[in-house]
């Protein structure tokens, strides 16, 4: 499993793609929903496109480890969620 580092000032991006492996031909995502835990990390923006899960998250706390979750709905109706692990380091 990779751990990201993020500095508690920064503002960063993280995706999953969707598309590598697991979306099947013609298939999208219909919906693609965040969470943050703890939720003291600060969700700035989210989307998808291509079938590719993005969020842009912001804050956080030096020493904290957060889980990113990515919980998706397809075209076809199959759900599915994956993990983003971070950790907050003072840089």
């Amino acid at each position: 499993m990779q751990v990201y580092v993020k500095d508690p000032g920064a503002t960063l991006d993280y995706s999953i793609d969707w598309d590598a492996g697991y979306l099947q031909s013609g298939e999208t995502l219909g919906s693609s929903i965040w969470t943050i835990f703890p939720a003291d990390m600060a969700q700035e923006s989210a989307g998808d496109a291509a079938g590719v899960a993005s969020i842009t998250v912001s804050g956080g706390i030096a020493g904290q480890i957060y889980q990113l979750t990515n919980r998706i709905t397809t075209s076809q109706g199959r759900t599915d969620e994956r993990s983003i692990t971070v950790r907050v380091e003072q840089r």
